[in-house]
């Protein structure tokens, strides 16, 4: 679960590479991107390297045999991006802030030339992350911080593989390269709930296509498995938010009442989740860290940005009769529209054309 927002952070670096009123913000960024660009080692030069760990050649193997699937097979961009790698040298690349009021669930959005203007800010730096944090707590507003293990540049720099990409198994690792290629393939500027919806979908059905491919049943099962507990996991979150939303348009309470619903609904969250977790889930605990953590606002709007249309983009894929090239035509064709008409569109949509 604590990979839940892996790539959360995707577009924020090289945003803040492009340009930023905060001369310290642009300098981490600069600073953090160039110094990952200069220690690139192409992947299939570390394969033929016999000096290479047996452990990492046999990686990289899979690793660009994943990535040329995502060419031959998903209609992903063919270029230099994943084709190369880097130890960071840390568990994180950067790290994503969230900030949302004390009595909404509305995150607050950074702008940034180029990419629009997006519900969170990331930083190369730990450190930076967390003062900046202590700032926005300070201001009064609900603050969430988390790792990111990868981030990409939307095709203006070849994006290389990523130690902290190899955290997991291949299934984690094919699930991020994908997800990743996503966000060059299609990109709406200020809309980062349809941006991430959309690489999920791709993200999601590429992985499926990728292991039933393979002939790994097994595979597949433990993903859908894992699938099916991120969905009632997203499940939980939403009933939540929707609970706090009555409580924040309370008219006739006070800030203190609306504090304690605020916790008394946030408590029922985890009760509800502990429940789930020790019977319909048969003591599966991997999502156990994000419950354990502070939960606010912040936490809870950074969830929804994922999880809220992925189910519609799935939807279309199933209509596009799971032709890539016809889905990215689709999605850009409902991207296309006013942002207050698009996700409506997506709902609606009842054929891929």
């Amino acid at each position: 679960m604590g990979a839940f927002f892996r790539s959360v952070a995707a577009m924020i670096v090289v945003s803040g590479v492009t340009g930023c009123t905060n001369i310290s913000y642009y300098a981490q960024s600069l600073k953090g991107h160039v110094e990952i660009m200069t220690a690139r080692q192409d992947v299939g030069e570390l394969i033929e390297d016999r000096s290479t760990p047996e452990a990492l050649r046999a990686r990289m193997a899979s690793a660009s045999a994943i990535r040329q699937f995502a060419t031959d097979e998903l209609a992903l961009p063919d270029n230099n991006s994943y084709r190369s790698y880097v130890d960071v040298g840390r568990d994180s690349v950067t790290w994503a802030i969230f900030a949302a009021p004390e009595f909404s669930l509305t995150p607050r959005t950074w702008c940034f030339p180029v990419f629009g203007c997006v519900p969170y800010r990331g930083y190369f730096s730990k450190r930076s992350a967390i003062e900046t944090a202590v700032e926005l707590q300070r201001q009064g507003l609900d603050v969430y911080v988390t790792g990111i293990t990868a981030y990409s540049t939307l095709g203006w720099s070849s994006d290389p593989l990523l130690s902290t990409m190899l955290s997991h198994d291949e299934t984690y690792l094919a699930g991020l390269v994908f997800h990743e290629l996503a966000h060059q393939r299609v990109y709406v500027s200020d809309d980062s709930a349809f941006n991430e919806a959309f690489a999920v979908a791709v993200e999601t059905t590429g992985v499926r296509k990728w292991l039933r491919a393979a002939g790994d049943t097994a595979g597949l099962r433990r993903y859908e498995a894992d699938r099916k507990r991120k969905t009632e996991f997203l499940a939980l979150d939403s009933h939540t938010r929707d609970e706090l939303t009555h409580v924040y348009r309370g008219s006739g309470t006070t800030m203190d009442q609306k504090r304690a619903a605020k916790t008394a609904a946030i408590e029922r969250l985890r009760m509800r989740y502990r429940a789930m977790r020790d019977r319909r889930w048969g003591g599966y605990r991997g999502y156990d860290v994000w419950f354990d953590a502070p939960i606010n606002n912040a936490k809870l709007a950074a969830t929804s940005v994922y999880g809220d249309q992925v189910a519609t983009f799935l939807r279309l894929f199933d209509l596009c009769s799971g032709d890539y090239p016809r889905f990215f035509a689709s999605v850009r064709r409902i991207g296309a529209l006013d942002k207050a008409h698009r996700a409506e569109a997506l709902k609606a949509a009842d054929t891929c054309d």
